[in-house]
């Protein structure tokens, strides 16, 4: 057996998986975790350069996640950044701060290989059809989609919608008007317009924190549950309701809602509009839903043997 962490530093969280690979090429999890450190708050506005808060609030998390791979007796280590990193000026100065504190070296990754760790994520997790699949995993900055047909890939690419820059943007992390709301849908829709062209695949898979949130705010889970939320269906329907209910509530009121990480009721409206309008424009009435994401894709390409 050999023991490998992996750290996915995202624009709104930072990932972090330690697993067990055993001879026969299985792996059981040690440690699975987010922490939501708001690192691309402010990134649009202060004119593409991360701030000093969110930059020390990301060290310290990536700090303490290094901290406790050397407790937990982990072989290697494997850091990427996305969009965020891909995007600040400053971006370079995270970098480096956090080789300086712990010793880990951030690979920062184009959004086509976001896309192509994903889909590893899902191939691996999830039972599939062999007909046509779209795997979108939406983030904080960013959102990518791969399309493939049984094992083969046939088409991925990343768009920089996130729920953080939209949240921003469009005031969306309290109580909005019907017509805010439509603003921000139309704006959403616009930028992801790369879909309108595409055909309806056989299956929708969504990823990332935004899906996982909805889905355990649906399933009323007080303690999150990483069995429960993998391979959960998530209707158009039941996005439209908790858009509906996080649109009419301000940030202090979401996050006492069952289910919903308290740190996400800035960013869940945006998301959850995002979510939707991929939905739609792929014309799927239910997506399935992967807890396991780019760290767990990371893990097995880099560790996988």
């Amino acid at each position: 057996m050999a023991r490998y962490a992996v750290i996915d530093v995202g624009t709104n969280s930072v990932k972090f998986h330690i697993g067990d690979r055993y001879a026969d090429g299985t792996w059981s999890t040690v440690v699975d975790r987010a922490d939501v450190t708001r690192h691309g708050e402010g990134l649009d506005a202060g004119g593409g350069v991360f701030t000093p808060d969110a930059m020390e609030r990301t060290a310290v998390a990536i700090a303490d996640m290094a901290a406790e791979a050397r407790r937990q007796g982990v072989t290697a280590v494997a850091a990427v950044g996305t969009m965020g990193l891909r995007t600040a000026h400053n971006g370079g100065d995270l970098i480096a701060s956090v080789a300086q504190r712990c010793g880990i070296r951030i690979e920062v990754i184009p959004g086509a290989e976001e896309a192509r760790l994903a889909y590893l994520a899902v191939k691996a997790g999830l039972r599939l059809d062999a007909g046509s699949t779209v795997i979108f995993d939406t983030g904080g900055g960013s959102s990518q989609f791969t399309f493939g047909r049984g094992n083969a890939v046939t088409e991925r690419f990343s768009l920089n919608v996130g729920a953080v820059r939209f949240a921003e943007d469009h005031g969306l992390a309290g109580t909005v008007s019907p017509a805010a709301l439509q603003r921000a849908m139309d704006a959403i829709g616009a930028e992801l317009s790369r879909l309108d062209a595409a055909a309806a695949p056989d299956v929708l898979v969504g990823m990332g924190g935004a899906v996982t949130n909805l889905t355990a705010v649906m399933l009323g889970l007080r303690v999150y549950d990483p069995d429960a939320v993998q391979g959960a269906a998530l209707t158009g329907h039941e996005v439209d309701r908790q858009i509906e209910l996080y649109r009419s509530q301000s940030t202090e009121e979401r996050r006492r809602i069952v289910g919903l990480q308290p740190k996400r009721a800035e960013v869940i409206l945006a998301g959850a509009c995002i979510v939707r309008t991929v939905m739609r424009k792929l014309r799927k009435d239910e997506l399935t839903v992967s807890d396991r994401g780019l760290r767990h894709g990371l893990l097995i390409d880099r560790f996988g043997g």
